[in-house]
């Protein structure tokens, strides 16, 4: 961990930085949080939202172990645990805080001494490429990173652009320095994930190339161009897939050393070079999906030159830009770390995915160019429609219409015809459920940021809810429901497609389509087939229309549930919450479950050899962790007892993020469990995306100015802000009493000021609300 940036945060009071103008944020951003245990995040450099994520690779796990699913796999999703001992490499593309990985591309290594070309084991690193290293050499800061590597004596760095990564190594003396460029190394590596890898030596400075895999995404092809700011004496290469060493005529050429054209499904590279002390080599790399030529174009376009220190100033402006769009005094320095590491953790992604000429590859493999609007990829949908996306609704809005752009394209080239579910680099992952690209696309639509065709958007979303292949839509279509014994995971599927129903009539009244409207409303009431008067919770239901007969509701397997038990899932109804409290017996009793939620103690046996729930994020069976519980702490604000969502939200903003490497209680997914933080430590958060409403919490701030792209800005002020006053006992909009639990957005988007006015005491007067 870099101690002198914590130590640099000592002597700057939050209250001297919240009066400064274009603040330097960028110190409050620790990109090492989460990369321990089940965060999922990397340390690497990146801009916002780019398309290269250059970062360290402490090991590369096999996927599978004798044939057998190799449960370490899941520790390294974002290639990077900060227990590890050692560095691998540094590759250049790489997910931020999912629960899957396919990505780790073109790893590069400096090294020292004996060439080797194998990267060695974690026990004994000496017998490869990789390298032991310590925590105390380590900087990590937005579009930055360094360490020393202790094992060759060289100190690496990294800083990048939108799509070019930039190296530079740091040598002792040495004639036998060299730098390894592993095509083989990938997070989660399948034995046959690489399909195939084509090198190409264009001269002494410059290599293009592309690497096909076929592992999450079945086939994802990425061209590269690396260029050196310094020849190099030799360059060499090993096959690992015997049955590519051509035989016979072929065999008369040396194709291992200086051979300037090379092919193979696996493939490792080095290049050598002759060092004077203290040396420094520098690397361009740029990623094209499309190309070299594009790849070279990129690199020309963003990095021209050779001066790292500029790439690194001018990138971290562009942090500098992004997180100034919310400025806040978070009354600490871990608060204020806690804050901006959230906003740049929202701002990774999703990623550009196209050329500097706008030139992509599309879902049909066919290269295509955005005509107008940034094109993006990795849509981590059954997360980040939750909170990530109703917050570039309001703090990104440009941003977000031309992931609407991206999501209608890749609807245009779906054989299908559906959204994307779980997408990345030209491919549909088809993973997890829901149809979850609706309510992205509703909320955009509902809240005014729609600068796309939206009758077209309305009929991607009908078409996408219509298909009778997906995933038990025609049983959920046909019977209202979907079964569990034809399909499984079936109540969470019933939930989730009937909030999805909700957003598509949401945006059909908008837009004036009666028909749709009176269609998906119906569908949308689908969750009242899957609830059990009798029990009180969600329950899966069999295809003869009875309940399945052997139920848990704190199960979370084989009980029609995903990444949640009938506890849970029984509280997900977004869309009508007043509807779900009178099914489950009042508002007393309605918040009395919810009470139970977190103050039960799960035993034992629902930990056994669960691996999608994790202790981390658990508060007694609430799983801030697992993303269909993110709204059920606002919940109390359809009760009598709203003064309990003020205390939950507080305590699960304590209790599940920290300015330390474990400081995430769960996987980031993709930045939904920072815009959770985000919004919620601002006062106010999304419920029911699609609708124009953000529930009342409890802030965490002192105050805070939103910079909106529309010019104006929104104020949230805090009164009498303490640990113990976690209560709102009044809150005025624009110096005016704010006599309900909600704002919308247009009061935020038009600007002016929220003011809570706290206390350490709940306000019980008018039948509980504020």
């Amino acid at each position: 961990m870099n101690i002198k940036f914590f130590s640099a945060l000592l002597f700057l009071g939050s209250s001297v930085v919240f009066s400064l103008q274009a603040q330097n944020l960028v110190q409050y951003v620790n990109p090492m949080i989460g990369t321990a245990k089940m965060g999922h995040t990397y340390p690497g450099a990146t801009v916002p939202f780019g398309m290269v994520q250059l970062s360290p690779d402490t090991d590369t796990i096999p996927y599978a172990v004798n044939g057998k699913y190799n449960k370490d796999v899941y520790k390294y999703c974002a290639g990077y645990q900060y227990d590890d001992k050692t560095i691998v490499g540094f590759s250049h593309t790489h997910f931020s805080g999912t629960g899957h990985s396919d990505l780790g591309d073109f790893l590069m290594m400096p090294t020292t001494g004996k060439l080797q070309l194998n990267p060695g084991t974690e026990d004994r690193p000496e017998s490869g490429y990789r390298s032991a290293f310590s925590h105390t050499t380590e900087v990590a800061e937005p579009a930055y990173y360094k360490v020393k590597l202790n094992d060759h004596n060289i100190t690496a760095e990294l800083t990048a652009t939108n799509r070019v990564g930039m190296h530079q190594y740091t040598f002792p003396k040495s004639d036998n320095a060299h730098i390894i460029l592993d095509l083989m190394a990938g997070i989660y590596n399948y034995d046959d994930k690489n399909v195939w890898t084509f090198v190409r030596v264009e001269n002494d400075t410059l290599i293009t190339g592309y690497r096909q895999t076929n592992g999450w995404a079945r086939t994802r092809t990425v061209y590269f161009a690396m260029s050196f700011n310094k020849p190099f004496v030799q360059y060499g290469s090993k096959k690992y897939d015997e049955a590519q060493v051509y035989k016979g005529f072929w065999g008369r050429f040396d194709q291992e050393h200086n051979f300037p054209e090379l092919a193979g499904q696996k493939l490792r590279m080095y290049f050598d070079f002759k060092t004077e002390e203290g040396e420094k080599i520098k690397v361009k790399f740029a990623l094209s999906p499309v190309s070299t030529e594009g790849a070279l174009a990129n690199m020309q376009a963003e990095v021209p030159h050779w001066d790292f220190d500029r790439v690194k100033r001018d990138s971290q402006a562009l942090w500098n830009k992004e997180l100034n769009k919310v400025v806040v005094d978070a009354g600490s320095k871990d608060d204020m770390v806690n804050f901006y590491t959230a906003m740049y953790h929202a701002f990774l992604g999703p990623t550009t995915y196209m050329d500097v000429d706008g030139s992509y590859r599309g879902l049909d493999m066919n290269v295509h160019k955005a005509d107008g609007f940034t094109n993006y990829t990795s849509f981590s949908l059954w997360d980040t429609y939750r909170a990530l996306h109703p917050l570039f609704n309001i703090v990104q809005p440009k941003r977000n219409g031309d992931m609407i752009k991206s999501m209608l394209a890749h609807y245009d080239q779906s054989v299908h015809k559906m959204l994307p579910v779980w997408s990345h680099y030209a491919n549909e992952n088809w993973c997890m459920i829901g149809y979850h690209a609706v309510p992205v696309i509703a909320d955009a639509v509902i809240k005014g940021n729609a600068d796309f065709d939206v009758h077209a958007a309305l009929d991607a979303c009908m078409t996408t809810a219509r298909n009778n292949y997906y995933d038990g839509l025609s049983y959920y279509q046909e019977m209202g429901y979907v079964p569990e014994d034809k399909n499984g995971s079936s109540v969470s599927k019933t939930l989730e497609y009937a909030y999805d129903d909700w957003c598509i009539a949401q945006m059909a009244k908008k837009l004036g389509r009666k028909d749709i409207y009176d269609e998906f409303i119906k569908r949308s009431e689908s969750y009242k087939n899957v609830f059990d008067a009798k029990s009180g919770y969600m329950r899966p239901k069999l295809s003869d229309g009875t309940f399945k007969k052997e139920f848990d509701p704190l199960d979370t397997h084989g009980q029609g549930f995903i990444e949640g038990n009938s506890w849970n899932y029984s509280l997900y109804v977004p869309q009508d919450p007043a509807q779900l409290i009178k099914m489950m017996g009042g508002k007393t009793r309605f918040a009395m479950h919810l009470d139970s939620l977190f103050t039960m103690d799960l035993p034992d046996k629902y930990f056994e050899n669960t691996e999608d729930i994790s202790r981390d994020g658990i508060i007694g069976n609430y799983v801030h962790g697992n993303e269909p519980s993110h709204h059920v702490a606002y919940l109390y604000n359809w009760t009598d007892q709203p003064w309990k969502t003020q205390d939950k939200i507080r305590m699960v903003l304590k209790a599940m993020y920290k300015p330390t490497v474990d400081g995430l209680g769960g996987n980031d997914d993709f930045g939904q469990m920072s815009a959770w933080y985000i919004f919620s430590s601002l006062g106010f958060y999304p419920v029911a995306p699609a609708s124009d409403q953000y529930a009342i919490g409890s802030p965490a701030v002192k105050a805070a100015t939103l910079n909106l792209e529309n010019g104006k800005t929104f104020a949230v002020d805090v009164k009498n802000q303490k640990d113990k006053n976690v209560y709102v006992q009044k809150v005025e909009l624009n110096g005016k009493l704010l006599n309900r639990s909600y704002i919308t957005h247009n009061e935020i988007m038009n600007g002016g000021k929220i003011t809570f006015y706290m206390g350490s005491k709940p306000n019980k007067r008018a039948g509980g609300r504020i």
